[in-house]
């Protein structure tokens, strides 16, 4: 599988239920950890002070990535992803084990 970058922001829409939102960042939640256990979400994290969520993920390519693994997401109707994909360098501790 290929590793991406995907910096994520999420905009309710207006007007939207409250319950609504609760109920979909529940889901969101549980399939994070689904997401997680079959290998395509690898680390999350959130900037300090900020609303946005940086992720590595992993997928077959972009297409599978949107389609399939980000589009599997409760909240992804309200999402917006740039999506970086990832070659390993020459340099990387993890590839490297001196």
């Amino acid at each position: 599988m290929k590793e991406f970058i995907v910096t994520i922001r999420t905009t309710i829409p207006q007007g939207t239920d409250p319950a609504e939102v609760d109920r979909r960042r529940a889901a969101e939640h549980e399939r994070a950890r689904e997401l997680t256990a079959s290998g395509h979400l690898f680390r999350l994290w959130r900037p300090v002070g900020e609303t946005r969520s940086i992720g590595i993920w992993l997928a077959e390519d972009e297409r599978d990535l949107r389609e399939n693994v980000l589009g599997s997401l409760p909240l992804w109707p309200w999402m917006t992803a740039e999506v970086t994909e990832l070659e390993s360098h020459p340099n990387d501790p993890q590839r490297n084990q001196w």
